[in-house]
């Protein structure tokens, strides 16, 4: 039996301009935001699932699919350029203004990411609980994925001139084999775990103490694109048939 309160949210938006509509399009049979809030309601843990959103559409989708949609995210949360970090500290707010309670933790799902499963987000929990049990003191633990690029070796980026330089260097040295760069990570849409203290009182998910539960890159992918929900589409498929 866990002794800490825990809440996860759900973001989503209305005005999505990459895909229209993804949180709640169809894939395999149920909307895109439903296999997010399947995962959470899978994790014992969690001791609510909310959704946070501007669109009543996407509410209603959500309230069917199991999670609650006790507010609706207001108009200066739901534009393109509004800040994630932001995001949650209103939810959190909300939440516990509404409950009556003070949550010990707090967990983001990117339902943009319908690869993500129920144990990657135990995996996550349970890290950021290591880690404290250890005394390394957690602010954050979030879904990381080993770089399929690397900004020591294959990124390039151009100076004044166009002239295009390494994006990295290890002092006034040329890395000359990928396995002997250092290793870097993509920040993946997944889940995030998160103590409330930390979220009340930084601006920015790396502001803190933040470490990395890496997953494998099959499962690092976000609808971004109609590209990406092809592949996720697909990828989704062959996780399902092992």
């Amino acid at each position: 039996m866990h002794l800490e309160k825990i809440l996860c949210v759900i973001g989503a938006r209305g005005g999505s301009q990459g895909v229209p509509g993804k949180n709640i399009r169809p894939l395999l049979g149920k909307p895109v935001i439903a296999w997010a809030i399947q995962k959470a309601l899978a994790v014992p843990d969690i001791d609510r699932v909310v959704v946070s959103t501007d669109s009543e559409a996407i509410a209603g989708v959500a309230r069917a699919a199991g999670a609650e949609v006790p507010f609706m995210r207001p108009a200066s949360l739901a534009s393109s350029d509004a800040g994630k970090f932001q995001v949650w500290q209103h939810a959190l707010q909300a939440c516990e203004e509404q409950d009556g309670i003070a949550y010990d933790l707090y967990i983001d799902i990117d339902c943009t990411n319908p690869l993500l499963q129920v144990a990657d987000i135990q995996g996550a929990l349970q890290k950021f609980r290591q880690l404290r049990q250890d005394g390394l003191a957690p602010d954050a633990v979030f879904t990381v994925s080993e770089a399929r690029r690397n900004p020591y070796f294959n990124l390039v980026e151009a100076d004044n001139d166009g002239v295009l330089k390494m994006s990295k260097s290890i002092g006034n040295g040329t890395v000359l084999a990928r396995q002997r760069a250092p290793a870097v990570y993509e920040h993946v849409a997944g889940t995030y775990v998160l103590t409330t203290k930390y979220l009340k009182s930084a601006g920015h998910l790396l502001d803190g103490r933040a470490f990395g539960y890496q997953i494998p890159p099959e499962r690092a992918f976000d609808i971004d694109s109609e590209l990406d929900f092809a592949l996720i589409e697909f990828l989704l498929k062959r996780q399902l048939s092992h």
